[in-house]
């Protein structure tokens, strides 16, 4: 049984937070480009390690390259 990913809630603007790239950004290869070579992510001042699925804003991101990208919901265990 896997566990929950840990519940980071909305980003706060003011706190150092990696991009969301959204299914319809076309520019998530250009984010990625733009950001430093570290596979880190960042969610309100925390750091995050490539791979990293957190639950933020009602979604489930996975840090892919220092850019959030959205992970699809596991189907329920039957």
């Amino acid at each position: 049984m896997k566990a929950e990913p840990m519940s980071l809630g909305t980003q706060i603007p003011e706190l150092k937070n990696s991009p969301i790239a959204w299914e319809d950004d076309e520019d998530t290869e250009a984010l990625r480009e733009a950001l430093p070579s570290e596979p880190m992510c960042y969610f309100n001042d925390h750091e995050f390690a490539h791979g990293t699925i957190v639950a933020g804003d009602g979604v489930r991101l996975r840090c892919d390259r220092g850019v959030w990208v959205p992970e699809p919901s596991s189907p329920p265990n039957r």
